[in-house]
């Protein structure tokens, strides 16, 4: 039995369209129960005192994770495990030594600097929550303690994670997610009720454990299993954190900015920091299921590509996956907006979240999903720098961007605060003026304009640096062309049968509202597909051909006959 759950989970995925299919399917599983843990939360909680400490207590943890655990990144550590190892068992007890002595030192230095944190925790709480007094502030720092094991468990599955995408067993990689959502739905059903927001923090604990022990069968296959290896050869992991620095930085600064914002979020009405969280994690299933699934399957190629010199190559599959993520984001986009309430609604709506909740976390939702593109191409194109081992041009984008988020997020604030006309066009256009609590738009929106300067930044320096090569952008442009108005006519087709179809379905139960967000979603992808068609879209094409080669089982050519994935 434990044999066949370790060829089950080893199943090798070589072309990069399965593998990306694969990545999405798990992907779109996992984040479908990340909206269950999210409705379980709305509904048990709701967007309140308690709901905000539990998500204000993640920044420190999270923090760690980023600037720790990144020592040891997948984009990081793979091209040295690929570099290490060759088909003779010297070369692949090389690998594995160099694996154990990256475990032996990452173990040790994330626990003594998650202990340092616990202790001094106590001191750092209050700022990175100034809006929080008395029990919600004593609240905020047990939760954060117990969490601090999270990024011990996540570090080491993080690690773990690079030998299953070396060896190409995606499949263990993008269900782990689940397992963690696994985890924290179980806290919240069974801890919740006796223990309160402590009992949420032990489900994520849990979460964390099952994300980590999921990566186990890939290593006993290929003989990874790390060992604590001595101080001796310690200095041979130097190279490895030393190029991971950049990347650290850059996570860094992005997690610094998200506990900027939750820092703001605190000092609003309360339930702010539940409307962020809540609408960035709905905002994250698009992400996920495209610009990250993508991102993953290519990467192990394109580090090998460079690794061999075939920069055209390497070039044409960054070409083509961005062309897919934009191709497949931009139509998310335009129904998310259109259908953001509906969303909402059929999401979280329940329990002790009201309809006030569902128009300010669609409002919020309708701006973050401003960033779906911006953030898949951020994916791709910081892979496609690893891959050739530059880390510090992905490091100055983010602090630049990280830097921007920060400022316009207080600057936002204050304007929103002070100009009643600006106050009033984002609420109208949002359709939330009688909604109180409005001021938290503002830090979506800040967040968004962040991540497309970002986006915009990164491709341009990669034009630039690529151009040698022949790096051709202009495949791109045209994709996000035609994509942006196939995703106009979408949008309209969505909304108009909106319009059509409100008087046929009570919009005062979930499947009336249900049906009708289906209904309109289904016009508008028609409508986009043919568009597209008309169009002759390259992406839609393949699209098509790759479903039917994995559905229908007709004859698949491989990525080096076909690279247009």
């Amino acid at each position: 039995m434990v044999k066949r759950v370790i060829e089950v989970l080893s199943r090798e995925f070589s072309n990069v369209h399965q593998a990306a299919l694969l990545l999405g399917v798990a992907a779109f599983l996992s984040q479908m129960l990340g909206l269950v843990r999210d409705r379980l939360l709305a509904n048990i909680i709701g967007p309140s005192t308690n709901l905000d400490i539990y998500y204000s207590a993640f920044r420190i943890p999270d923090f760690l994770f980023v600037s720790v655990a990144s020592l040891v990144s997948i984009t990081v550590l793979i091209p040295f495990i690929v570099d290490a190892l060759n088909n003779d068992s010297e070369s692949k007890e090389k690998a594995r030594l160099l694996f154990s002595n990256i475990f032996t030192v990452f173990l040790l230095l994330i626990t003594f600097v998650s202990f340092i944190v616990w202790i001094f925790l106590p001191k750092i709480i209050p700022f990175v929550t100034p809006g929080f007094f008395g029990e919600e502030l004593r609240q905020v720092i047990i939760v954060s303690r117990i969490m601090l094991l999270q990024p011990i468990l996540l570090g080491l599955s993080n690690l773990f994670g690079s030998i299953t995408q070396l060896y190409k067993r995606f499949f263990v990689w993008a269900i782990a997610p689940l397992f963690y959502n696994l985890g924290v739905i179980f806290g919240i059903i069974f801890f919740y009720k006796s223990f309160g927001v402590v009992g949420l923090a032990f489900g994520v604990v849990i979460g964390a454990f099952m994300h980590l022990l999921i990566q186990l069968p890939v290593l006993f296959k290929y003989n990874f299993v790390p060992k604590i290896s001595s101080p001796k050869v310690w200095k041979e992991t130097g190279k490895v954190f030393l190029l991971s620095i950049p990347r650290t930085i850059g996570l860094s600064c992005n997690s610094i900015a998200e506990i900027a914002i939750i820092s703001l979020a605190t000092t609003f009405t309360v339930g702010s920091v539940s409307v962020y969280q809540l609408s960035f994690n709905m905002e994250s299933f698009p992400i996920t299921i495209i610009g990250l699934s993508y991102s993953v399957a290519v990467f192990p190629l394109l580090a090998s590509l460079w690794k061999k010199g075939d920069h055209q190559k390497y070039l044409e599959y960054v070409s083509n996956v961005a062309r897919q993520i934009i191709f497949w984001s931009l139509p998310i986009i335009s129904l998310f907006v259109v259908l953001r309430a509906h969303i909402v609604r059929v999401v979280l709506g329940s329990g002790n979240f009201s309809w006030t909740h569902t128009r300010l976390v669609a409002a919020s939702l309708a701006l973050f999903t401003l960033a779906v593109i911006g953030q898949g191409m951020i994916h791709l194109f910081v892979r496609a720098y690893y891959a050739k081992g530059d880390t510090y041009k992905p490091l100055f984008v983010n602090i630049l961007s990280a830097s921007f988020i920060i400022l316009s997020a207080h600057l936002l604030s204050s304007l929103f605060a002070s100009n009643h006309t600006f106050r009033y066009f984002i609420e109208s256009l949002l359709r939330v003026v009688d909604v109180p609590g409005t001021e938290v738009l503002m830090l979506p929106l800040a967040y968004s304009i962040g991540s497309l300067i970002n986006a915009f930044v990164l491709i341009i320096l990669f034009s630039r640096d690529m151009k040698m090569y022949g790096f051709n952008i202009k495949p791109i442009a045209r994709t996000f062309l035609y994509s942006f108005g196939a995703s106009c006519f979408i949008g309209l087709g969505a909304y108009m049968t909106l319009n059509i179809f409100v008087p046929l379905y009570d919009q005062s139960t979930f499947i009336g509202i249900l049906l009708q967000g289906i209904v309109a979603g289904l016009v508008g992808t028609s409508v986009g597909l043919i568009i597209l068609k008309l169009l002759k879209s390259q992406e839609l094409d393949s699209a098509y051909v790759s479903i039917r080669k994995k559905f229908w089982k007709t004859e698949v050519v491989s990525d080096a006959q076909n690279p247009g994935l």
